[in-house]
């Protein structure tokens, strides 16, 4: 018998097909899927489900503008595919290195790429500061990983001089640049910025942290 009071995936919001494009359909079927074994496998939470689509899905979809063409991008902490996966469904001709350290997360990347025939994506179990000699991208991703004076750290070393952090954070954003002042200066961090996207596009706006690695 089905619970009649069991969450309910999300109705499809008009402007995730303005976001994605062709590439539409590759996002209903990872939305679905995380919508159908997400809570199983421990990457969203019970009440996620009504507003997968808004609060995830376009959330992350938002950074693609953002990405460099034909780029090299790592995604930092990766957990559901969020945003790694769904960037990498959004933006075919960019490179993705989701990075993971827990096996039963990087299985369901590894499965869901394979499963959407995403080509441009390479999951790596580990954590960020144990790979940074090993891995050298454009741009690092994040989302809901950790506070920015802790996270700058472990993501500077990912990118080349010249490359970007683009971090998404929450409503406190701005009190957490003021907090990291002295990280942003030690790493030597550059056109530092806060951007808020999807204003008039989404119903729930995205920042994002913003800076140059020297």
């Amino acid at each position: 018998m089905t619970d009649a009071s069991a969450p309910v995936l999300e109705q499809e919001p008009a402007a995730a097909a303005q976001l994605f494009g062709d590439r539409i359909e590759l996002a209903r079927s990872f939305t679905n899927e995380l919508g159908r074994r997400g809570e199983e496998l421990g990457l969203i939470g019970p009440l996620e489900l009504p507003r997968l689509w808004t609060r995830h899905i376009l959330n992350s979809a938002l950074l693609a503008p953002l990405l460099e063409a034909r780029g090299r991008v790592a995604d930092v902490g990766s957990g559901a595919g969020l945003p790694g996966l769904v960037l990498a469904i959004a933006r075919p001709d960019v490179a993705f290195i989701l990075i993971e350290p827990m096996e039963r997360r990087c299985e369901w990347l590894r499965t869901e790429a394979d499963r959407l025939g995403l080509d441009n994506v390479t999951v790596v179990r580990a954590r960020a500061e144990d790979v940074a000699d090993e891995i050298v991208v454009d741009q690092v991703t994040a989302r809901a990983v950790s506070a920015l004076s802790k996270l700058i750290p472990i993501t500077v070393p990912l990118v080349r001089s010249g490359g970007q952090l683009i971090l998404m954070k929450g409503a406190r954003v701005d009190e957490e640049v003021e907090k990291a002042r002295k990280v942003i200066l030690r790493k030597r961090l550059e056109d530092v910025e806060v951007l808020e996207l999807g204003d008039g596009v989404v119903e729930e706006t995205t920042r994002v942290f913003r800076a140059t690695v020297d």
